[in-house]
């Protein structure tokens, strides 16, 4: 059933290079307009790696700790109903040890503040992140200093980084490698950058845009729909 999930997982293409070697270590950046899906995005990319078995911090800004919860509870509720799964309570319950949430208000956060509180919990020894979600923190997105040091936290503890940013209809700033503003003059920071657009009416979707992996793993370019309710891959 595990496997089931992660094959319609988009974020399963990201696994490996090309050459099958796996990836440890990626930054990376989903952007979409307001309301479009970011966060539910983002955990997906958290359950890809929870349902492998692997442990996986979910850093959210301003939000609470319950509301970032029953993003996880939704999600993973309409996921099974749509694949119809059985125990599916005992899956989540044993992938759920598997995660932690923490939680900042944006004017005291900083990379300094979130490497010292993962220092803290790897020195604990039981709790080894792969994967770092931060979502919602719209203020420093576009900060290159910030992003750097982001970047070192996921060398020196070889992670996987993945963030959030908001588009605006009315900035039509993009990098030379068609990354929207606020994070067009940061793109090259970033190895994976992922694209989130709603369909038509009529098509009733998301689109998922690769427009930037320097990783090997995937086409730029590639797109893929899903399903806007539980943003796994839509069959047909």
């Amino acid at each position: 059933m595990k496997e089931e999930l992660t094959q319609k997982n988009p974020i399963r293409l990201l696994d490996s290079e090309v050459d099958g070697k796996p990836v440890s270590q990626r930054m990376g950046l989903v952007m979409a307009r307001a309301g479009i899906g970011k966060t539910a995005f983002l955990v997906q990319i958290a359950l890809n790696s929870l349902l492998k078995g692997k442990q996986v911090v979910h850093v959210s800004i301003d939000q609470s700790l319950e509301k970032t919860k029953l993003w996880y509870d939704d999600i993973f509720k309409d996921i099974t109903k749509a694949c119809q799964l059985k125990n599916a309570g005992e899956i989540y319950d044993e992938i759920m040890r598997n995660r932690m949430i923490m939680t900042f208000k944006e004017s005291s956060f900083s990379p300094a503040k979130l490497a010292e509180r993962l220092n803290d919990l790897v020195s604990q020894g039981f709790f080894k992140p792969c994967c770092l979600m931060i979502d919602n923190y719209s203020c420093s997105i576009g900060n290159r200093q910030v992003i750097m040091d982001l970047r070192k936290l996921m060398e020196n503890m070889d992670l996987q980084v993945w963030l959030s940013a908001v588009s605006h209809r009315d900035d039509e700033r993009v990098s030379g490698e068609g990354v929207p503003a606020p994070c067009h003059e940061v793109d090259d920071l970033f190895d994976t950058v992922i694209l989130l657009q709603a369909d038509s009416p009529q098509q009733k979707g998301i689109s998922l845009n690769f427009i930037k992996d320097s990783t090997g793993s995937v086409a730029t370019g590639k797109i893929l729909s899903l399903d806007p309710s539980t943003f796994l891959v839509k069959e047909g």
